[in-house]
């Protein structure tokens, strides 16, 4: 696979150094991630596809829309800058907007006040059990506690707390509570 990428001009590959993307490359990589994240934006929020589904569905019909039903579909939700799950979508021009400094809920320190950012789209679980616990991007979060032995993090949403697993407050991105994205 990498000697077709570098033979198609999108990598460059130095044995044992690993693997860079040409400008071409990062180019056609922008815009993969642009289509995925804009599809998955219009299944959530224009067809109401519960964001632990959008995903996979986007997987699917990526590879068949056009250029121009993206551009609509990015026209249509008033060209979103992030996806439902918070990740950034790169601009028609594929450039990304400022991107802000962000820790994962695991290494956030105890008392810390915080918005959740983003979370990983890769378990629909882990989405499901976060929308039941009313927890999506831009929620204002603060960490109550780490309990010992790779225990749980405690979290407080407004008046509720909830345990959140390792492997779910490693997936989970907080950004300051002043930040909006």
């Amino acid at each position: 696979m990498v000697k077709r990428l570098a033979a198609q001009g999108l990598v460059v590959h130095e044995p044992y150094k690993g693997v860079v993307l040409t400008d071409e490359g990062e180019a056609l990589a922008l815009s993969v991630i642009r289509r995925h994240r804009l599809i998955e934006s219009f299944l959530a929020e224009e067809l109401g596809m519960p964001w632990d589904q959008v995903h996979h569905e986007a997987e699917v019909i990526e590879h068949v829309v056009s250029d121009t039903v993206v551009d609509l579909i990015a026209a249509k939700l008033g060209n979103p800058t992030h996806d439902p799950h918070g990740d950034p979508i790169p601009a028609r021009d594929l450039t990304i907007a400022d991107h802000l400094a962000t820790t994962t809920l695991w290494d956030a320190h105890d008392g810390a006040t915080m918005h959740l950012a983003s979370v990983s789209d890769t378990d629909p679980a882990m989405l499901r059990h976060l929308a039941e616990c009313g927890i999506r991007p831009g929620t204002r979060i603060t960490v109550v506690e780490h309990q010992p032995f790779d225990g749980p993090v405690v979290i407080a949403v407004g008046r509720t707390r909830h345990s959140i697993g390792p492997s779910l407050a490693r997936a989970m991105r907080l950004g300051d509570a002043g930040d909006s994205g």
